[in-house]
């Protein structure tokens, strides 16, 4: 089973992490963040439809057409997780190889939001301290990964319970042949 979550958390983590590296390298500041979140997202749930498919081969091949909610969920769970290290590791090398500085891109963005709703004076600049002590933080990587890993990994647990829960069933869809 190990071999299973490896092999399709890794495939998972690219359908994810390709598209992240190419959008933070190829796009910067408003764009990239207005896109970004879209196709993210998007790509997120692509990747784990790998989870769906690995306890369905789970069920129908080695588990002759049983599964319980147990291994179901822990086989998704591994698979997120390796998924969710490659989202990390793609968003380490896309940011690296971009040069550019996120969090200072965003936080610029987050203040003119805020201007733009009316913000004003000493509300905005509180708002613009927070900011900046975000990006600051945001440079240190004991804050940066886990923050990573937590943008990807729920929507992978979410998946998993679902297909779980789905796929206990040996009624729905049932193995061929």
């Amino acid at each position: 089973m190990l071999k299973t979550i490896i092999a399709y958390g890794i495939v998972a983590g690219l359908i994810v992490g390709v598209p992240l590296t190419v959008l933070t390298l190829s796009m910067s500041g408003e764009h990239m963040m207005k896109w970004g979140m879209l196709v993210g997202y998007a790509s997120m749930l692509l990747a784990f439809t790998t989870i769906f498919i690995a306890i369905k081969a789970q069920r129908d091949g080695p588990g002759g057409g049983v599964i319980r909610f147990g291994p179901a969920l822990g086989l998704g769970l591994g698979i997120a997780f390796v998924a969710s290290l490659v989202y990390v590791a793609a968003w380490e090398i896309g940011s690296g190889l971009s040069g550019g500085d996120f969090a200072a891109v965003y936080s610029h963005a987050m203040i003119e939001k805020q201007r733009d709703a009316g913000l004003t004076g000493e509300a905005l600049a509180r708002y613009a301290a927070e900011m900046e002590a975000f990006r600051k933080t945001y440079a240190n990587p004991l804050f940066r990964l886990p923050m990573t890993f937590i943008e990807i990994f729920p929507v992978g647990v979410l998946v998993s319970l679902v297909a779980a829960a789905l796929l206990r069933n040996s009624r729905f869809l049932p193995a061929r042949g």
